[in-house]
Formats: structure tokens, sequence, C-alpha cells
């Protein structure tokens, strides 16, 4: 039988997180712990095994607040900034407990190697820098981590390819805006869907509340929750109230069991 799988919500913002700096906006305002949002991630463990899945600015307050003591791998969905920036903090697990496996696309490892030279330079490197294997993945991926299968999906951001993960009957997927219908197959039969959805205006590389909605109609998940959220999607409260009974809008600190 497969052990379970406990799922905690790093990160639910938008790349800008909430509050937005500077914003008036009352949302932005609030003081509804349920309405901060730092930026996207989850960590995900089972057994003796720890992983998180994008690693972004916020991900040592992350770590900090969630008392992380391990981690033996991060995926990465793509590289923008709000996805990966925080890779530097990965050095205390470096100095605990060595070299950290990452999983990402080649494209990916390829802009990495451009920020962060010297993270991935052979000649000279610093000591203290971080210490990553990288560990290339696509679309076509199937690969086993802690004793469980990872699949792969490939979805668009606009017109960028970004991978979500499939563990067990849990699946993952942020800043989509298009998936193709081979894809969309390998998400039937989630029981647990995490997926983006920004605001309920339209906007062109994320999905809106109403896209996602029907995404999630379509794959039919026994509980669906939304991420990547913007302020503009309104107060938490307010929202959760106007979602399908099996549809909950996600928040920081907030952990579930598969």
């Amino acid at each position: 039988m497969n052990s379970k799988i406990k799922v905690t919500f790093l990160g639910t913002g938008t790349s800008q997180g909430i509050p937005v700096i500077g914003s008036n906006h009352p949302v932005c305002k609030s003081n509804d712990p349920k309405d901060k949002r730092l930026r996207v991630s989850v960590w995900v463990r089972w057994n003796n095994y720890s992983c998180v899945i994008d690693c972004g600015p916020d991900f040592r307050q992350q770590m900090l607040r969630e008392n992380v003591t391990k981690v033996d791998a991060i995926l990465l969905t793509h590289e923008h900034s709000d996805h990966t920036a925080g890779i530097d903090d990965i050095r205390p697990f470096n100095f605990m407990q060595g070299k950290m496996a990452f999983y990402a696309h080649k494209r990916v490892f390829k802009a990495l190697h451009q920020r962060f030279e010297y993270v991935f330079t052979k000649e000279n490197k610093y000591p203290g820098a971080p210490d990553i294997e990288e560990i290339e993945i696509d679309k076509n991926s199937i690969f086993t981590i802690g004793g469980k299968t990872i699949v792969t999906i490939e979805a668009y951001h606009d017109k960028l390819p970004v991978l979500g993960f499939r563990i067990d009957n849990f699946t993952y997927l942020t800043d989509v805006k298009t998936i193709v219908p081979e894809e969309i197959e390998k998400v039937k039969g989630t029981d647990v869907l995490v997926i983006n959805a920004l605001r309920e205006e339209p906007h062109y590389s994320h999905f809106t509340l109403s896209e996602a909605l029907d995404f999630i109609d379509k794959v039919k998940p026994k509980k669906a929750y939304l991420t990547h959220i913007s302020h503009l999607m309104g107060f938490h409260e307010e929202v959760e109230k106007k979602l399908p009974e099996n549809v909950h809008l996600a928040y920081d600190t907030l952990t579930i069991t598969i």
C-alpha cells in the first residue's frame, strides 16, 4: 500500500506576493492571515522523504516558518524568478546533507547557469556556494524519488512550456494557461489537484478563476485547491464561499494529507 503524502502550501501568491509593495488595494490591507501570500511553492513529504516544488524568493522564510530541517530534492516547474530566486538559500541544507538534487528541464538549467553562474561554475568555485546535482527532465519523464514514481505533465505559460508533477494521486500544476489533451490525460484520475487561478479578469499567461474551474470540471479530481493567486482575486473568505463544494482556495501554511 502506498504511503500517505503530506503537502504544505509554502506560498500561494502570484509573482509579487500579497500584499504587493506600495499597494493600497483592500486585499493588500487585509488583516486576515489567509490574505497574506508568499510566492508559490509546496513542501511534499512521505515516509522520511522531503521535497519542495519551486524555490522562489521567499524560500528561506518558508523553510523557517514550517521548521523544515531536511530537503532531499527540489523540483522546478520553470525558470521564472518567483519560482527559482531562492536557490542560494539551499546552502544550509548543503552543509547538513551535502549536494541537493534538482529536477528541471534542460532549458531551465541553462537559464539558471546564466543567472547563478557562481553556483554552476567548475573553476575556482567558492566553497560556500550552493551545491546542486542537475537532473534533466522533460514532458516525457517518469522518474522515482523516495520510492515514489513522479510523472511530469507539460502545460504552457503563454508560450513558455512549464512542467507539473503527479505523485500517486496528487497533481501539482501552476502557471498554466493552456494544456493539450494528451497531457490532460495524465492528470485524470487524480484525487487531489492543485491548479493556478490568478484572478477573475482575463490574463495572457495564467488561468482565470473560470478557466481553472473549467479545467477542474474536465479532470474531475475528488478535491482541488487553487493557488498562484493575485490580490485582484478578492478576499480569501469571500472567494472561498463562491467556489464549488470540492474546490478550495489554498492559503499559506495549509497542510493536506493524501
